[in-house]
């Protein structure tokens, strides 16, 4: 008989280590980035926008919090859009967060590397090598299980966090009232579009809930891990964004190194180097997350019959995606030798996952609405979470085209093996009926 465990996944994530993967996957290197953009864009009253997006952000993290307590599965979103609208819809929405990935955290580990070597003036090379390593941590720990992918994630979020409440606490001292005023400087439509640069500092719940089946406890860890996460991550962007405002780094140190001037200030050369390593780790708890995430959306779909059976493999030594870890080898491979060879931009590169990684959400929350009809909290907030992923879809612009581009050869494959499934019960049938071999036809019924 065969062990069932050589074919399934182990449950070895407990609370702190789900905190850590769900505070890794939404708190990306924006928090380096977008607080200054923000100020410069609305002045002080991008503290506004925070404020708002702060509060938006419990909705957004419950609803996948809910939905992976409810049917926990390393099929996550895909998983739930093949419960409320069925599994063609689930498996293309897994399709789409599995092609988003390939091109993401290349992205994240070339963002990452690039903080690091402006930091210590290191030339290109450096960075693709620094970035391909970061990509390597990510795989290698997600093949070696989650439980050890938690503890390196939960000690990369502590240096992440302490970082960032030294990076307030120095600003304190530097902080004045005067910073704050005029409070609108760009009239009040700035908020609004402030709010809409922020919004994507706030997704990334829809990851861990492709790593739900490995909870220890998923009713526990999935709502109380995601609101605890979701706390700590409302609070990391806040404050960063008060310091950057309340110091005006924005204008002394340009919008995009606010946070790296807050923290050069009391540190001098030291700061750039752990502003540029506080970017590494933010990257690679970003990589590791979704890594994870993505080898288990490869490992579901093949198990449904909607992907390849070689990356539906488990290692017989981690009980881990194998398959899944090694198409996203590949596809890191391909991608960062693209990026190397100079046939594509990090500018173009970073706008492709946009447009899928939006309908991913979208898709997780629309099946929430459906699913959480018990729950009167669990309707409200899938309902706030879609209305406001919906708005912000528009605005992927081209990147729009990837999606379209995975559905066209989703509906092709699809039809391709629907066809063939019909051509062998023909072939089946006129063998039966010519009665050319009784022997074969009994091998068929009992192999």
């Amino acid at each position: 008989m065969k062990d069932s465990s050589s074919t399934t996944l182990r449950r070895n994530i407990g609370m702190p280590q789900a905190i850590a993967l769900y505070i890794g996957a939404v708190l990306g290197s924006g928090v380096l980035i977008v607080p200054g953009l923000a100020a410069e864009m609305a002045g002080p009253a991008s503290l506004l926008a925070w404020g708002f997006m702060t509060l938006l952000i419990l909705p957004m993290a419950l609803s996948m919090g809910l939905l992976s307590a409810k049917f926990p599965n390393a099929g996550g979103v895909s998983h739930f859009v093949t419960l409320a609208f069925g599994p063609k819809a689930g498996s293309l929405v897994g399709w789409f967060f599995l092609m988003s990935v390939p091109i993401g955290a290349p992205v994240a580990a070339l963002t990452g590397a690039g903080y690091m070597t402006a930091a210590m003036g290191w030339d290109e090379p450096a960075r693709i090598t620094i970035a391909a390593v970061m990509l390597a941590i990510g795989l290698i720990t997600n093949w070696i299980g989650m439980q050890v992918a938690g503890k390196v994630q939960i000690a990369v979020v502590i240096a992440i966090v302490a970082v960032l409440v030294f990076s307030f606490a120095t600003a304190l001292p530097r902080m004045e009232v005067e910073h704050f005023t005029p409070f609108v400087p760009h009239g009040w439509m700035s908020i609004g579009q402030a709010a809409a640069i922020l919004f994507w500092c706030f997704i990334g719940w829809e990851a861990v809930s492709h790593l739900s089946e490995e909870f220890k406890d998923p009713q526990r860890a999935a709502v109380k891990g995601v609101t605890i996460a979701a706390i700590i991550v409302g609070i990391l962007y806040f404050l960063s964004a008060l310091a950057t405002v309340g110091t005006q780094s924005y204008l002394k140190g340009g919008s995009s190194t606010s946070l790296v001037w807050i923290i050069s200030q009391p540190l001098g050369r030291w700061g750039g180097f752990i502003a540029g390593l506080t970017g590494l780790f933010i990257c690679t708890a970003t990589i590791i997350a979704y890594a994870g995430a993505a080898s288990r959306v490869a490992y579901a779909l093949s198990r449904q019959g909607y992907a390849p059976k070689w990356m539906g493999r488990l290692s017989k030594q981690y009980h881990t995606p194998i398959g899944g870890i090694a198409f996203l080898l590949l596809c890191f491979v391909t991608v960062m030798s693209l990026y190397g060879s100079g046939s594509i931009s990090i500018t173009t590169l970073i706008q492709f996952p946009n447009a899928t990684f939006i309908l991913t959400y979208i898709g997780g929350c629309a099946a929430g609405i459906r699913l959480l009809k018990g729950s009167r909290l669990g309707v409200t907030i899938s309902w706030i979470s879609f209305l406001a992923t919906a708005a912000v879809f528009p605005f992927t612009g081209w990147a729009i085209g990837y999606p379209l581009l995975i559905t066209l050869m989703f509906i092709l494959i699809f039809r391709l093996k629907h066809k063939q499934g019909i051509t062998g019960i023909k072939d089946l049938s006129n063998e039966i009926y010519d009665g050319q071999s009784t022997k074969s036809v009994m091998n068929i019924i009992n192999p």
